[in-house]
């Protein structure tokens, strides 16, 4: 049932390209009945030859004539299908695809969070791959076998009835054993598909952390692993492999036997009086051979369609997974943003037998700079995701200028933010294009004055092309120098809230102290959260709050929080302490 669902998806997507579809088929069914008419002008051929020196060469010429004809039709109509069909694999392919990434758009975090991030790539391209080729690609050899099988039917039924019989007789034992072996290996295809998906994210993963791997000399631990999931991705595929390589052998013995009957009895039938004679026998054998040939292409085609209906459940499964609740239909434009924040009673975590935050509850007023500080774990890039609506409040509520956050608009709420994460994220682009991310219609002087703001133009200057210096991931930048890049998007943006989770940790001490002067420019007047781990960089806030296992559990300023001798007391003379 799994496997009739996913190829009615597919189906459906074929639906929007019926003309091309119909276009291809007739094709299809023209170049099988120009193939299938071809034998019979050769018998027809033979016939003409009666016996030594008497040979018809008048109807031999014409019969020659007809068959370089149907030979160049058929010719065409083969390119008139591959065309079609191409264009719809491709076509069907490219939506699919477009579906997946599109859904991956929509789909909360929480999932992005526990998927390796390999594995979906590994679904968007190499599974949508082997469904193109596995399954649409081969449609059109599928059709041919059909419209094939059934047209030699009627071609061997027009020439002797008891011959035929002898042919089709032995067809469903061909059948047979294709559908036997063919159940066995679609479950094989699918953890080929899965150990695939596994491999490809292990490769991703350890690429991204090769210096780390480097520098703990953990080469060899990370290879036997690799060597782990290659050697259970070698036996699935061996079995895959070692199931779909008797489909094709199987039916071409069972064929052959087909044809040896075909051949045995028309020979037979040629010696009787009254039986075919040479030519038609002749043509027989052809047509026996043309009527067994589709059931091995069909075979063929049924072993990648496992693979592709594998990877096709694959590719599903990403679109079918349950998005991010959507906005409410009366959910509001964020448009006059005062900057006011109210966290009331928030629960949350991000898995249910693990406790994160209870009841957290804090009152931001317009314009103040807010501090979160405590110790690795405690819950203060889970506030920030709370607050951008990245993950939703378990219980509680959140409310920005006095509106609940689960009735404005996701776009128009994060639109409000400004964020300068720890993790840097620059795409492949120009400098220009990366400043201007979240700005598109900002000007060439706008994006100048911003990376002057965040004291990166000077080094900016420096690279090969200036601003026009195209980014990659091959190391053109440190990763101060992206942070300082990330700081320029949002100092271009200058938004009406500001989160700050770390902004400054790449960055060397000298150019932090003009960053924080830039930042204590661009944050008067603004409602800004900064995450910090270096305390020296959150003296000046208006309230600190001091967090330790999902709750505040100290609030004032930095000299008040000193003199409280509490535990932020003790976090900043840990920095600070002269031993």
């Amino acid at each position: 049932m799994n496997r009739k669902n996913t190829l009615r998806r597919i189906l459906s997507y074929v639906k929007p390209y019926r003309l091309r579809l119909a276009i291809s088929v007739l094709s299809a069914a023209a170049t099988v009945i120009c193939t299938l008419y071809a034998p019979l002008l050769i018998g027809d051929a033979v016939d003409c030859v009666i016996s030594k020196g008497n040979v018809d060469f008048d109807t031999l010429r014409t019969v020659v004539i007809k068959l370089g004809v149907v030979a160049g039709l058929a010719a065409v109509f083969q390119w008139i299908m591959s065309i079609c069909t191409n264009k719809i694999s491709y076509s069907v392919i490219r939506q699919m695809r477009n579906d997946c990434f599109a859904k991956l758009e929509s789909l909360p975090l929480s999932y992005i969070d526990r998927t390796a991030h390999g594995d979906i790539v590994s679904r968007i391209i190499a599974d949508a791959e082997a469904v193109c080729d596995g399954l649409l690609l081969g449609f059109s050899q599928f059709f041919s076998g059909i419209v094939t099988i059934i047209a030699t039917i009627v071609f061997m039924l027009s020439i002797n009835v008891k011959i035929t019989l002898v042919v089709v007789i032995a067809t469903p034992l061909s059948l047979f054993v294709a559908r036997f072996l063919a159940k066995r290996t679609f479950n094989l295809f699918k953890s080929q598909a899965i150990v695939r998906g596994e491999m490809t994210g292990y490769v991703n993963e350890m690429l991204g952390g090769i210096k780390t791997v480097t520098a703990f000399s953990q080469e060899e631990d990370t290879c036997r692993r690799f060597d782990d999931i290659n050697k259970r991705f070698e036996k699935v595929g061996v079995k895959a492999l070692f199931f779909s390589s008797l489909v094709n052998p199987s039916t071409r013995f069972v064929n052959n036997l087909v044809y040896t009957s075909v051949g045995i009895v028309g020979a037979f039938s040629a010696i009787a009086a009254g039986g075919i004679t040479v030519g038609q026998l002749s043509c027989f054998l052809s047509y026996a051979n043309q009527y067994t040939k589709p059931f091995n292409e069909i075979s063929g085609v049924i072993t990648e369609l496992q693979s592709a209906m594998a990877s096709a459940d694959r590719l599903f499964s990403v679109m079918d997974e349950t998005p991010q609740t959507p906005d409410a239909p009366d959910a509001v434009e964020l448009t006059q943003v005062d900057g006011s924040v109210d966290i009331e009673n928030v629960s949350f975590s991000y898995t249910p037998d693990v406790k994160l935050i209870e009841n957290f509850s804090l009152a931001v007023d317009k314009g103040q700079r807010v501090a979160i500080v405590g110790p690795t774990g405690c819950g203060k890039t889970t506030v920030i995701n709370l607050l951008m609506r990245f993950y939703d409040c378990d219980r509680g509520e959140i409310r920005v200028s006095e509106i609940p956050i689960t009735d404005i608009k996701r776009d128009s709420l994060r639109s409000s933010y400004g964020m300068v994460l720890q993790e840097t994220w620059l795409k492949t682009a120009t400098v220009w294009e990366n400043i201007a991310y979240g700005s598109p219609d900002a000007t060439k002087d706008e994006i100048i004055a911003a990376a002057k703001a965040a004291h990166c133009h000077s080094f900016i200057k420096r690279l090969p092309n200036g601003y026009d210096t195209v980014l990659t991931d091959e190391g053109v930048l440190s990763q101060g120098e992206k942070q300082l890049l990330c700081i320029a998007r949002v100092m271009l943006r200058l938004p009406p809230m500001l989160i700050l989770d770390e902004a400054t940790s790449s960055i060397d001490t000298r150019t932090e102290i003009r960053i924080q002067r830039a930042f204590a420019k661009m944050m008067n007047g603004r409602t800004s959260f900064i995450v910090a781990h270096r305390l020296s960089t959150i003296k000046e806030a208006d309230v600190i709050l001091v967090m330790k296992d999902g709750n505040i559990i100290e609030q004032g300023t930095h000299n008040e929080l000193l003199r409280l001798g509490g535990f932020y007391s003790e976090l900043y003379n840990s920095q600070f302490a002269v031993s």
